[in-house]
This record gives C-alpha cells, sequence and structure tokens, in this order.
C-alpha cells in the first residue's frame, strides 16, 4: 500500500490546483483521475472547448459582418465543422497534456482510475470495471470531484436530438433550429456559438428574466443584446415535455396565462444547471455527510466532518467556478501544510463569454438594496470609448456600486468587449479595500477599454465621468 500526505480525488480545476500545490508544499501527493484525462469538466467538456468554439463563431461573425466595413474583402465565407471541432480538441489536448507536465514537474503522483473512500485513511482506486485497481494510505483525502449537467426527468439525453453541455460542444452539423431549455450562463454561451453559426435559436426560460442572479439592469440589457443578435426568447416558460421523431417536440406552458404551447426543434439542449457528481465515492460507507441538494457539507475551512478528509470546489456549497475551486484548492493544501488558507468569497468575478461579454464582482444593486446599504452608482457606455468603437464593440457599459460614505467599491458589472478581463481591475481594487476614487485617480493607457473602467468610477465618486 503506497503511503501519501494527500490523496486528492479528482482531476479538475480544483483537485490539479490542490495536488501541484501541496507538492510544492513539500507534501507527498497523489491525485486519482478516472476520465483518462486531466483538466475535468473545464478542459475537457467545458470551460475550454466552449470558448475555443465561442471565439471560432466570433471570427466567422466578423468574417460574415464587420470586415467589409473595414474593407477587408473576403468572399465566400464558410464554416467546415470538421475542422472547427479538430481545432477545438487540439485547445482542449493542449491544455490537457499541460497539466500531466506539470504533475512531473512538482512531482505529483498521477493515478489514473476512480477514486472511493474505502475508510479512514484510504482511497481505493479501481482501475476497470471490475474494480481491479489499488489501495492508496493517505493521511489527508481531499474530494474534489466537481459536478455533472443537471437532467430533466422527461428529457432523455442521447447526444444527438436532445443534448447536454457536452453534447452541445459536439453538434457535427449546424442545426436549422436549436432551443435552449434555460437562460443561463451555459445556455446563452452555447446558443451564441450555433447562433453565429447559422442555427435559429430559441431559448426558453422558466423565470421572467434571464442569468438569475445578475444585476438586473446589466441582465435586461444583455437580452436586448441578445434579442439583436438573433436569439429569441420565452420567458416564464415552463417546460413540460420533450418528444423525440423526426423533429423533437418541446412542450411548455407560459405561466402568465397558463396557456399550452409547442415548438419543434432539430436539437434541443437541456440548460438547466449543474449538481454535485459523488457517484462511486462512497461517501456514506465513509460517515461523510451531504447536504439536501447532494453537496459534500463542511466548515468554513473545507473541512469534512471526518477528520482527514476535505473538500473544493463543485461537489461543496457556493458557485461553480472554475477558479473558485481553484482558490479553494490552493487553501486546503496550503491548510494541511500548517499555513492559513483563505479564499475571499466576497471578491470572486463571474464571466459570460458570449459577445459582448458580461463580468461580475461583487454585490448587485438589489442585494445592496435588500441589506439596506447605502450606496452610489457610477456608469459608462462603451459608446463613449475610442477603443471600442474602432472595435465595432461599443454595446454595453459599465457599473460601479460604491459605499455612498466611505466611497468603497462593493460591487461591478461590465457588459461589453473584454469584459472577464477588465473586471480583475477592480477584482484587486476590491481585495485591498480600495475606493472609486482610487480607481478614478489612477492613469489609465489610451486608447484602451480599460478607460471605461476609470470612467465609470469617475461617475460613481465624482459624480461625473469626462468621456460620456
Amino acid at each position: 500500500m503506497t503511503a501519501y500526505d494527500v490523496v486528492v480525488i479528482g482531476g479538475g480545476p480544483g483537485g490539479y490546483v490542490c495536488a501541484i500545490r501541496a507538492a510544492q508544499l513539500g507534501l507527498k501527493t497523489a491525485c486519482v483521475e478516472g476520465r483518462g484525462k486531466l483538466g475535468g469538466t473545464c478542459l475537457n467538456v467545458g470551460c475550454i472547448p466552449s470558448k475555443a468554439m465561442l471565439h471560432s463563431s466570433e471570427m466567422v461573425h466578423e468574417a460574415e459582418g464587420n470586415f467589409a466595413e473595414m474593407g477587408i474583402e473576403a468572399k465566400d465565407v464558410s464554416v467546415n465543422m470538421g475542422k472547427m471541432q479538430a481545432y477545438k480538441q487540439s485547445v482542449v489536448d493542449s491544455n490537457t497534456s499541460g497539466i500531466e507536465f506539470l504533475f512531473k514537474k512538482n512531482k505529483v503522483d498521477y493515478i489514473k482510475g476512480w477514486g472511493r473512500i474505502a475508510g479512514a485513511g484510504k482511497v481505493e482506486v479501481s482501475s476497470d470495471d471490475n474494480g481491479g485497481g489499488q489501495t492508496l494510505e493517505a493521511k489527508n483525502i481531499v474530494i474534489a470531484t466537481g459536478s455533472e449537467p443537471s437532467a430533466l426527468p422527461f428529457a432523455e439525453i442521447d447526444q444527438k436530438q436532445v443534448v447536454d453541455s457536452t453534447g452541445a460542444l459536439e453538434i457535427p452539423t449546424v442545426p436549422g433550429h436549436l432551443v435552449v431549455i434555460g437562460a443561463g450562463v451555459i445556455g446563452l454561451e452555447l446558443g451564441s456559438v450555433w447562433k453565429r453559426l447559422g442555427a435559429k435559436v430559441t431559448v426558453l426560460e422558466y423565470l421572467d428574466h434571464i442569468t438569475p442572479g445578475m444585476d438586473a439592469e446589466v441582465s435586461k440589457q444583455f437580452q436586448k443584446i441578445l434579442t439583436k443578435q438573433g436569439l429569441k426568447f420565452t420567458l416564464g416558460a415552463a417546460v413540460q415535455s420533450v418528444k423525440k421523431g423526426n423533429k423533437v417536440k418541446v412542450g411548455y406552458k407560459l405561466l402568465k396565462d397558463e396557456s399550452e404551447h409547442e415548438i419543434n426543434a432539430d436539437v434541443v439542449l437541456v440548460a438547466t444547471g449543474r449538481r454535485p457528481y459523488t457517484n462511486g465515492l462512497g461517501l456514506a460507507e465513509a460517515g461523510v455527510e451531504t447536504t439536501e441538494r447532494g453537496q459534500v457539507k463542511t466548515d468554513g475551512h473545507w473541512r469534512t466532518n471526518v477528520p482527514g478528509i476535505w473538500a473544493v470546489g463543485d461537489v461543496i456549497d457556493g458557485p461553480m467556478l472554475a477558479h473558485k475551486a481553484e482558490e479553494e484548492g490552493v487553501a486546503v493544501a496550503e491548510s494541511i501544510a500548517g499555513q492559513r488558507g483563505h479564499v475571499n468569497y466576497g471578491v470572486i468575478p463571474s464571466v459570460i463569454y458570449t459577445s459582448p461579454e458580461v463580468a461580475t464582482v461583487g454585490e448587485t444593486e438589489e442585494q445592496l438594496k435588500a441589506r439596506g446599504q447605502a450606496y452610489k452608482v457610477g456608469k459608462f457606455p462603451f459608446m463613449g470609448n475610442g477603443r471600442a468603437k474602432a472595435h465595432f464593440a461599443s454595446d454595453g457599459f459599465v457599473k460601479v456600486l460604491a459605499d455612498k460614505d466611505t466611497d468603497r467599491v462593493l460591487g461591478v458589472h461590465v457588459i461589453g468587449p473584454y469584459a472577464g478581463d477588465l473586471i480583475h481591475e477592480y477584482c484587486v481594487a476590491m481585495e485591498f479595500g480600495a475606493s472609486a476614487e482610487d480607481v478614478a485617480r489612477t492613469c489609465h493607457a489610451h486608447p484602451t477599454f480599460s478607460e471605461a473602467m476609470r470612467e465609470a468610477a469617475m461617475a460613481a465618486s465624482f459624480g461625473k465621468a469626462i468621456h460620456a
């Protein structure tokens, strides 16, 4: 039996980062992963391949639309789905092999197989369906098994006519009509991909607004922009049936009047969220407590109720974000090594990688109002940003929320070009407790998209921006 200081079950962003950091801190570490490739959902069938497809489809849009206005003559633009899928896979392969290299460099043992907690300090690894494998001895076990797509009881996923987020990345030809169930991050990103590639896209959402939990003003503007791009939204729609045939018939009821409707689709994408993945982990047998939602229950320091067993990422409470999992992975490794692992959950950004992108950090206006916080708002439209105009990217705005009395930044919401990169200026600012004036008085290079971030800070702190 091989003995380790740390055995991490799961090789996704939370797991592989935890393993690398633990090894860097001098702990003998192994990472158990049954997928056959490291990187988890994120690198294999989530974040990375979807961004490759988003980038590809955005290039198609540029070639078919904006190139002509810029004087670039690109005749007979066409899409070769086979090559596009191959490009996507090459990006995935490059990233996953990179993690294997990092394991070797940091002396992390990569154990291929499915891990199961087999009692105090023991992890059984099954290398095949018959259970053959090995047993690892561990002073500390870290559960980092991530999540899987949530299902609808009446919508059987066959990854052909009815797909989840994984299948939506593998559609071999552009569907005539794609119906998306769910107007969250995954549904809107993948819906945008196939719309730009030529599909008709209809989004059905149970709520009366898209992107649940987002700042309401940003959500409304986001829907207007996506509608302008050709996505059709039916809100307040309770989907009740998904029936396969030559076409897929999706039945739904409008909540506003209880009327029943049916829509035909070539492909249906079920994008109704994700759930923790704990199948075969042996949690009940090991005595590890879980919540009603199936999450592994932890204290404020990622410890489960069983000594020596920790958990991070999508499998525990909190936003299901790869970077949140990474932060927790680092914190757990440092805690096991006797240091003070820490995650500031108030400064975890969230990004939707459509075009334009949407990025947020901190609190929304609705949250501030709900807790009675006095605040002020500073906004700046990308229409006033010279670089954005040059890139045909002037839709959207930056919105800064600051404490009315202290001017401390409480939340920032951006819809516009490269929002996912721009938001980090405010992540750093909020981590250091900065005021809106601190950002407003920081010189920004011209011409850059980031000037919009400064102008919004001016609007919040000084009452007026310069270029609005």
